[in-house]
């Protein structure tokens, strides 16, 4: 179980060195688990150029959040299950960060292709090789 509360307030604006801050926000996120154990809490603070400080702006300020974590999540959902990120061996220098990128790669190309199953995609690829290598504006070598 979840529940939000959103404050806002546009005092800080013109006083602060930010451009296009319009209003500041602290949001309290209280959790719990479906049977009401393990209660945990959390404040962030932030700062936006959505304008007003009235619910309407409040609610406005709340889907964005919330949409960007469903967003994160997703992605990282995908990494995790599809690609299977948590076992993979990589782990000196900088090749995490680049398995990483070239899994969000993959992802992003395979949903402006419009696939709706990033797992199915995948195996797809895998199967057309060729079809696969245009996706990404390449040709099978010889051709």
């Amino acid at each position: 179980m979840e529940s939000r509360r959103i404050y806002l307030s546009s005092q800080l604006k013109g006083y602060l060195k930010f451009p296009y801050v319009e209003t500041t926000f602290r949001l309290e996120r209280h959790v719990t688990d479906l049977d009401g154990s393990n209660p945990r809490g959390e404040t962030v603070y932030g700062l936006t150029s959505i304008r007003g400080t009235d619910e309407r702006a409040a609610e406005r300020l709340l889907a964005l959040v919330r949409g960007h974590w469903t967003i994160e999540n997703g992605v990282h959902w995908i990494r995790d299950v599809t690609f299977d990120e948590d076992r993979s061996q990589v782990r000196k220098g900088n090749g995490p960060r680049v398995m990483a990128t070239l899994r969000n790669l993959a992802i992003s190309v395979l949903n402006m292709a419009g696939a709706t199953s990033i797992a199915k995609a995948t195996r797809w690829c895998c199967r057309n090789l060729d079809a696969c290598l245009r996706l990404i504006g390449l040709k099978k070598t010889g051709d």
